[in-house]
């Protein structure tokens, strides 16, 4: 659902099985602000933790990223800023994929 939201781009409500996503957002960000909260569904985290964070972010990052599209991209040019623009999502995001493909 969208909604005006004051501290927050989206927030994942356990106890109602429901994401909030903020109306100010771009139709780009919330893609981004949507995987990460399914993240968190999808994980059951039940607060905020930053490792809970972090594996949302890397849940998201791995399902919005194709691993063979980032190939061809580091084929045409290494530069995180200009393969997250061409894959849709932020450098934050490309890092939690690389991070999670390392693990």
């Amino acid at each position: 659902m969208v909604r005006r939201l004051r501290t927050a781009n989206g927030r994942w409500f356990p106890d109602y099985n429901t994401i909030v996503i903020s109306d100010r957002l771009r139709a780009r960000d919330q893609r981004l602000v949507l995987a990460h909260e399914i993240g968190h569904g999808v994980l059951l985290h039940a607060d905020e933790r930053p490792k809970y964070e972090k594996q949302a972010d890397q849940f998201a990052a791995r399902n919005l990223i194709d691993p063979e599209e980032l190939a061809d991209l580091y084929e045409w040019c290494p530069d995180e800023r200009r393969i997250s623009a061409e894959l849709g999502v932020t450098t934050a995001l490309f890092r939690a994929f690389v991070l999670s493909q390392a693990a």
